[in-house]
Order: structure tokens, then sequence, then C-alpha cells
């Protein structure tokens, strides 16, 4: 997977990719990622990327020619179209699925506004995807585009020493991830629950959902709700299914020379 990272600051992201699993998933050549300085682009002799908006208001915009030659240079190197993603407060929340979606792309540019944003002009031209990763604003791209480097590179297979990570975290069957403990079996006088001893799995497993219920029902009661919708069956007090209740044969459904109806 190569991540091109079209920004104004690409010390940021370099060193943010630097280290941990990002860093040795890069090591390993699973992942690459290529920070492009958009400033090297601009046509200006001060080296400006930036100028007053039209229309007057707070702040500078980011121009469109410097951000339009860095992504055609780019772009030229791929050989092929790509998608473009832009790192903005204006865009659809980043989840999961979108990760999942992301991560089968073989090359992903991603760009990193700064001051006011950048011309709409140019995002028109070549932006394919508008990303937030929450309802706040940040000084910059940089940050937003790093989760989104991080949450798709952890779903490309080898990434991470444990398959099975991927497929239990929060949010991959639509809930939040279930408590975890490690040693020592007694911390605090808090113990750990008693069915993770077992070494019953079928009983561990079941724990785990109901857990996963219970937090996903007090957190994010919209995540819960789809869930038991998608899962009319499952009983989320014990993780296991719904007892079907026998109904009771009447006397009148016995045999004739038992009863007379």
């Amino acid at each position: 997977m190569n991540f091109h990272v079209l920004t104004l600051f690409p010390e940021m992201i370099l060193e943010g990719c630097s280290a941990s699993i990002l860093a040795r998933a890069a090591q390993k050549d699973l992942i690459r990622v290529d920070a492009v300085n958009i400033r090297d682009f601009t046509q200006n002799k001060h080296n400006r990327v930036d100028d007053y908006t039209y229309g007057g208001g707070a702040g500078m915009l980011m121009q469109a020619q410097p951000v339009y030659d860095a992504y055609k240079a780019v772009s030229e190197r791929i050989g092929k179209p790509v998608r473009v993603v832009y790192m903005t407060p204006a865009g659809v929340t980043f989840t999961q699925d979108k990760a999942a979606e992301l991560a089968s792309e073989e090359d992903l540019i991603l760009l990193c506004g700064h001051y006011e944003g950048i011309d709409e002009r140019v995002l028109e031209e070549i932006v394919t995807d508008e990303i937030s990763i929450g309802d706040y604003v940040l000084t910059g791209g940089e940050l937003p585009a790093l989760v989104v480097i991080d949450a798709i590179s952890r779903l490309i297979p080898g990434v991470l020493n444990n398959t099975d990570s991927a497929e239990t975290d929060s949010f991959q069957n639509g809930l939040l991830e279930y408590p975890q403990y490690s040693r020592p079996e007694i911390w605090r006088d808090k113990a750990v629950p008693e069915v993770l001893l077992s070494g019953d799995h079928t009983r561990v497993e079941q724990w785990r959902l109901a857990a996963s219920l219970k937090k996903t029902r007090e957190r994010r009661p919209e995540l819960y709700e789809a869930y038991m919708k998608e899962h009319p069956d499952l009983d989320p007090e014990t993780g296991g299914r719904r007892k079907k209740k026998r109904k009771k044969r009447s006397a009148c459904n016995q045999p004739s020379d038992v009863v007379n109806c």
C-alpha cells in the first residue's frame, strides 16, 4: 500500500510514521509513505502557497496552482488513476468501513489543507473523497492524514503480528470491543472475570459478546440498536441464542382415547 501525502509539513507525516507498527510495516515493505511538500511546486519567487480570500474574511487560503502541480507530479509518477482524499472537517466522517474500503487500494493520495483551507477550484478538479475524523477543527490536515494511514495500514495483511487483532477491534463487527484483562489475576482487589479463566471457549466468546453489547448499549445506543435488529435471536444478557419457549399442548390436542373434548 502506497500513501502519497501532499502537505506543507512533510516532517509531521514522516515523524508520525517512523515508530511502532507503521515503522515496522514500512521496513517489511507492506506500506510506503511518501510525503510531498506542496511548497516545492509554487511558482511564487517567495515560495508562498497562500493568499487572501476573495470576498474578504479572516485568514489565508492555499492557492490552487501549487496543490494541482504537486498532485500532477505524483499522479504521473503513479501512472494510473488514483483516489485523492482531502482531509477536511466538512467531509464525511471516517469509519472502520471506510478504512476497509480504502485498504483495498494500491495507491492513495492524501491532501492536507492548512490555514483556511484550499481553493475550491482545485478540490473540484482532483479530489475524489473528502474525509473528516470528527466534528472539530484542527490547524491542518496532517494529523487526520496520520489517523487515516494508521487505520488503513493495520488492515493490510502482515502489518499486525496477530491477524486476529483487527478482527476483534471496536467497530469491526458493528460493536465496541469487549473489556480485556491480563496478569496478574487479582490487582488492587479487582479480579479477572471467572469465565475468562474457565478454559471454556464457548462461554468465553459468549461472555465477550455480551460485554460488547453492554458497552455498546451504554455508549453508542445507535450501534447497539442496529446490531440487535440484525440479530433478533440473540440474548444480549448472555451472548447466546434466546431459548425458544415450548408451546403447551392443550387437552384437546391429546388423542381421543385420553380425553374427550
